[in-house]
């Protein structure tokens, strides 16, 4: 008898995670790429628009612990269409403060980046879920990859197309094309995405294949009625050794990251002495090697899972390896050929890319019960280095005068984050969690610890 093929609706499930991912991070940039007409058609200085940059960072960091639980709550395909459609609104809102007076503009403007991050808060604890809840272990670590080199990839692809629609059309346009486009996004997310057991393409040979090697395939079947937040399950993780370890390391990738999102391109000018069309090139570089390292990292990992080597062993090594690899941002303070300098800052921004495997550690640790949450707490404390390092590092280039310690600061995160996985974090598996004595009976089925050993 022939073996029924199975579909790859998987796959298709991807792709979409990370369009609107791509999508999610091009909306973040949109205030950077308009930043400087905005600033000159608006009248407002440096210090202003710095606080209308960090607008996002505060309530992104926010809404992870609310967004999760809704994620929890009312499922992953509910919860994040409406984030799309919602982040694609006040996005596209952000276009017409032009018709308002100076100061009611800049207060318009820092409340919808505020509204922006608050929207967007589910966005990365959705991806983690879904991809939990699609993917049996041995493909979690290239699919987790995958949807976060959607943030490399915006930069590629639409910092300039959004350059050159300021150009052209002037900087309210990106705002309305952006966040057009989310809208529309939103409706086709309604369309495609499903959980594993209710989606119509689906064959049973594909969900068996899901849900025998690791797939959390019923993570959103039979919603509880519960109230808020779990916070004795919150409880319980931020007292678990692993997940701190995670937590921290996570913590520390985000701070490499923020510096190539933020001071990267003013070393360049400053540091340099290249010109602003120049850097805004070169800074693409690295971007693009962290795509490709970012990909990479998860096969990697993938790889080593299938050739039989532990859960713990398959995502530490691509961990621990790239972010040393990482570490060779300092070696830029030790050559002066503009070349090696691009050469050292896209070597670590590869590396960077290779080790953060984060999303799918959670995707692998994340209890049933919270998967939501759990990713909102990670992506909580890692992003806290978004409000961090960007204020850090300017403190340190204020005092000092040069950017040399700056760049041990960005390759002191890549060390922490090694000595955590190294030293703190130990065994890679799922967490159990105690039930509270009254809690509801179907959260108490029993789950393998370790989807792979």
């Amino acid at each position: 008898m022939q073996a029924i093929k199975q579909t790859h609706v998987r796959y298709l499930i991807l792709l979409m995670l990370f369009l609107v991912t791509t999508i999610n991070y091009a909306d973040r940039a949109t205030i950077a790429i308009a930043g400087s007409s905005l600033q000159k058609s608006l009248g407002i200085d440096a210090v202003t628009l710095g606080y209308i940059f960090s607008a996002f960072g505060w309530a992104y960091v926010l809404g992870q612990i609310p967004g999760g639980w809704l994620l929890d709550r009312f499922g992953s395909k509910k919860v994040y269409a409406l984030s799309i459609f919602t982040w694609s609104l006040f996005t596209a809102l952000q276009g017409y403060v032009g018709e308002l007076g100076v100061s009611t503009a800049v207060v318009a403007l820092f409340m919808l980046r505020f509204l922006v991050g608050l929207a967007e808060a589910p966005s990365f604890p959705g991806n983690a879920r879904i991809v939990a809840a699609w993917f049996p272990t041995a493909e979690r670590g290239t699919a987790s990859a995958i949807f976060n080199s959607a943030q490399y990839f915006a930069t590629v692809l639409f910092a300039p197309l959004m350059g050159w629609i300021v150009f052209v059309f002037g900087w309210q346009h990106v705002f309305l094309v952006m966040g057009g486009l989310g809208v529309l996004f939103s409706l086709i997310w309604l369309k495609i995405i499903h959980s594993p057991r209710q989606h119509p393409m689906i064959n049973e040979a594909e969900f068996v294949h899901i849900a025998e090697n690791g797939g959390m395939v019923d993570m959103d079947q039979g919603k509880a009625a519960g109230g808020g937040p779990k916070w004795d399950y919150v409880r319980q993780l931020l007292t678990n050794r692993m997940m701190l370890g995670v937590y921290l390391g996570q913590y520390c990738i985000n701070g490499i990251t923020y510096f190539f999102l933020t001071w990267f391109p003013v070393y360049l000018v400053q540091e340099r002495g290249m010109t602003i069309l120049k850097a805004g090139f070169i800074a693409s570089l690295p971007a693009i090697c962290g795509f490709v390292g970012g990909v990479l990292g998860g096969i990697i990992s993938d790889y080593l899972l299938r050739r039989g080597h532990s859960l713990t062993f398959a995502r530490k090594a691509p961990i621990i390896g790239g972010l040393l690899l990482s570490t060779t941002i300092v070696a830029c303070n030790y050559v002066d050929i503009e070349w090696m300098v691009v050469g050292f800052m896209a070597l670590a921004f590869f590396g960077k890319g290779v080790g953060a495997l984060g999303w799918a550690v959670v995707s692998d640790t994340s209890p049933k019960q919270i998967a939501g949450l759990s990713g909102g707490l990670f992506n909580m404390f890692g992003n806290i280095a978004s409000i961090t390092t960007p204020i850090v590092i300017g403190y340190i280039i204020s005092a000092t005068g040069s950017f040399k310690w700056a760049l041990v600061f960005v390759g002191a995160n890549a060390l922490v984050a090694v000595i955590s996985y190294v030293v703190i974090v130990g065994e890679i598996k799922r967490v159990e969690l105690r039930e509270p004595p009254a809690g509801p009976r179907h959260d108490t089925e029993p789950r393998l610890t370790q989807a792979h050993s």
